[in-house]
């Protein structure tokens, strides 16, 4: 099955009703986190920006604070997953300002 283009899925979905377009979004959110992630980011969360970065910061920071500083191993391995939340989140946003709060907040913390 071949990929279909973004183009085309636009004239689709300005042909769908309201009520077939809600359809398709919650089947999608349905199906992956991700995807239910970035649909609750939007809807939510979306509006205001500084409010969500600065929640981001403070779960980076409790993140932080379970590292397991025990082995080296684990706390790499940690930090890694820091830094994939912190990724997915910029992912959503589509805000330099913000990515750049968020790294440099994550760099901080880290030292």
């Amino acid at each position: 099955m071949k990929a279909i283009s973004i183009n085309e899925i636009k004239q689709e979905l300005k042909d769908l009703s309201a009520k077939e377009l809600n359809e398709i979004c919650l089947r999608l959110a349905r199906y992956k986190k991700e995807n239910k992630e970035l649909l609750a980011y939007l809807l939510f969360d979306a509006h205001n920006i500084d409010a969500y970065t600065q929640e981001i910061k403070n779960y980076i920071d409790e993140m932080f604070n379970d590292v397991n500083k025990s082995n080296l191993y684990f706390a790499k391995k940690t930090l890694r997953k820091i830094l994939r939340q912190i990724n997915k989140q910029i992912k959503f946003m589509l805000n330099k300002q913000a990515e750049v709060e968020l790294r440099m907040h994550f760099c901080t913390t880290l030292i």
